[in-house]
């Protein structure tokens, strides 16, 4: 068996890839929103984020507006973070941060029993800035996120709910849906960290495209 391989240069495979991606789209979507589903389905090779992405009403012009005034993005892995375009961010004022390591909240999440997803949500909290919460990991962070969200402690710009897995996955995903927030969320079990930080780039990408 012969195999072909496409003769592509490293600058146009990102270029091949989102017209593949687009050829091979099972129905139109919605025009607004394509660079942020495309840019899943890429990441991960999986068309399931075509369906599986849920927007809350204007999220899009929300989202953007708050990146544009400098919003801090928090994540519930240092792989997420990791993954975040901090250049682009930080043309903002913006910057992505972690705090799942950090000593105090290691400290925090034994003395309560809790995760350390949880100690490290309600840390961002105490953050005096406007918040994006990328959480691809852990839906334990995403049910904190919820709590804080009913007791009034916490009004997020956005939340990135994208955890992967089995155990309250679905369930937490579906709390946010119902928090009033600004939310993109993975229905169901796919999701990961490479999928808040391809949503949050997505969401950069966007500005800047819209900039040039």
């Amino acid at each position: 068996m012969e195999i072909k391989l496409e003769r592509v240069l490293p600058t146009e495979i990102e270029k091949r890839s989102m017209e593949i991606i687009e050829s091979e789209l099972p129905h139109p979507i919605d025009p607004a929103l394509a660079p942020i589903i495309k840019r899943c389905v890429h990441t991960a090779a999986d068309f399931d984020y075509v369906d599986n992405l849920c927007f809350s009403d204007g999220v899009l012009e929300k989202a953007l507006a708050a990146i544009q005034k400098g919003a801090f993005i928090i994540t519930d892995t240092t792989m997420a973070k990791s993954g975040i375009n901090k250049t682009e961010l930080a043309k903002y004022g913006g910057e992505a941060h972690c705090f799942i390591a950090d000593e105090d909240v290691r400290a925090c999440a034994k003395a309560n029993g809790s995760t350390r997803a949880v100690a490290a949500m309600e840390k961002a909290a105490a953050l005096d800035k406007p918040l994006i919460f990328a959480i691809g990991n852990a839906p334990t962070a995403l049910v904190k996120l919820y709590e804080m969200i009913e007791e009034g402690r916490l009004k997020p710009e956005l939340i990135i709910g994208v955890p992967v897995g089995f155990v309250n996955v679905v369930q937490s995903k579906e709390l946010i849906m119902t928090a009033d927030v600004p939310y993109i969320v993975a229905r169901g079990r796919k999701g990961g960290s490479n999928i808040a930080a391809a949503i949050c780039n997505a969401l950069m990408y966007i500005l800047r495209d819209q900039n040039k």
